[in-house]
């Protein structure tokens, strides 16, 4: 007698079931989300698509910075403004010095002047600026070897003609600095000076 198998019923194979099988495609899409958002958060965000442009900053005269620059200084335009030299030392020829100097580093100075009659001699040099000069005046104030006083432009200037023309910046030169080298100066290329940084 032979035996006969059920119709119908085949040997199974064991097959995953849908539990395990829906856990496993969950961990993959976890694992493959966690990469991609790690990789976007270590380049800030932007990609290298050529579509794609990192923000730019820019400076007040127009200029841009690289926003991926770690260095903070910033090139300081030294022939962007003017300084008028004032002698209130005492020492004649003392302020033409002072002009001269400047001008060798680049500074554009007009030719020195006198203090106004009556402006009492000065022991330690005084920097003063006009309304927007007073990063101006900071720069010059370093380059004189920091060591001056800085503040705001006297009403009326202490000038003997009582005109500063166009500078912005007015050195009265006392006798601390009259006919000595400056102090805190750093040459620079065509006028610029690498010694300023940006806050």
């Amino acid at each position: 007698m032979s035996q006969q198998r059920p119709r119908g019923s085949r040997p199974s194979l064991p097959t995953a079931s849908n539990g395990s099988l829906g856990a496993a495609v969950a961990v993959v899409a976890l694992l493959l989300g966690f990469l991609i958002l790690r990789d976007v958060r270590a380049d800030g965000g932007t990609s290298d698509n050529p579509g794609t442009k990192a923000p730019v900053a820019t400076t007040p005269d127009g200029g841009t910075i690289d926003p991926k620059a770690s260095s903070t200084t910033a090139p300081f335009n030294i022939m962007g403004f003017k300084i008028q030299v004032a002698n209130a030392s005492g020492i004649a020829g003392s302020a033409g010095d002072m002009t001269d100097r400047l001008q060798v580093l680049g500074y554009v100075v007009p030719e020195a002047k006198n203090v106004a009659p009556g402006t009492a001699k000065r022991l330690k040099t005084g920097v003063y600026y006009t309304v927007g000069c007073e990063a101006n005046a900071q720069n010059v104030a370093a380059v004189l070897g920091g060591n001056v006083d800085v503040g705001p432009m006297p009403n009326p200037v202490p000038l003997a003609d009582g005109s500063l023309g166009e500078a912005c910046v007015l050195i009265l030169l006392g006798t601390d600095l009259s006919n000595k080298p400056l102090a805190g100066a750093e040459g620079g290329p065509n006028g610029i000076a690498a010694t300023t940084t940006l806050p």
